[in-house]
């Protein structure tokens, strides 16, 4: 069974004896926020009866709490919004980092492909100078100087 607590609260200079599951604690904050919101009526008009003003500060109370709930509701969907962008930009990273592994895996073939055609290139060259070599002193040789 859950044990009930027992508090004395002051609102608009009346004390209420109040019983209640929650913390001491909690139950004064509740009795502080209807006083002061109270207070705050009668002294925007001080010809208000105190059940007037019991009145009213119940309205604004209620107003209060529906304005809460429709901000709950709108930073709730604001947080769905968030959470499928997210995601949507996790889904993103991986095709990313598939494409990104995909493009390094080429750049290493093409770099290997380049390596054998500097290679081939290399000994063509050579190939070259090894024939140009050899003409020059051939066609140089028939002449006298």
């Amino acid at each position: 069974m859950t044990s009930k607590n027992k508090v004395v609260i002051r609102i608009s200079g009346k004390d209420y004896t109040l019983v209640g599951a929650e913390s001491d604690e909690y139950i004064q904050k509740v009795g502080l926020y209807i006083d002061r919101k109270m207070n705050e009526i009668s002294m925007r008009n001080s010809s208000f009866s105190t059940s007037l003003a019991a009145v009213l500060t119940a309205v604004n109370v209620a107003d209060d709490f529906f304005k809460s709930r429709e901000n709950e509701s709108i930073i709730n969907k604001e947080k769905e919004a968030i959470r499928d962008e997210l995601e949507r930009i996790r889904s993103e990273n991986v095709h990313l980092k598939e494409e990104n592994s995909m493009i390094a895996s080429k750049n290493t073939s093409l770099q290997l492909e380049l390596a054998k055609r500097e290679a081939e290139l290399g000994e063509v060259r050579n190939s070259i100078n090894k024939e140009h070599k050899t003409l020059v002193p051939k066609t140089l040789s028939g002449y006298d100087m």
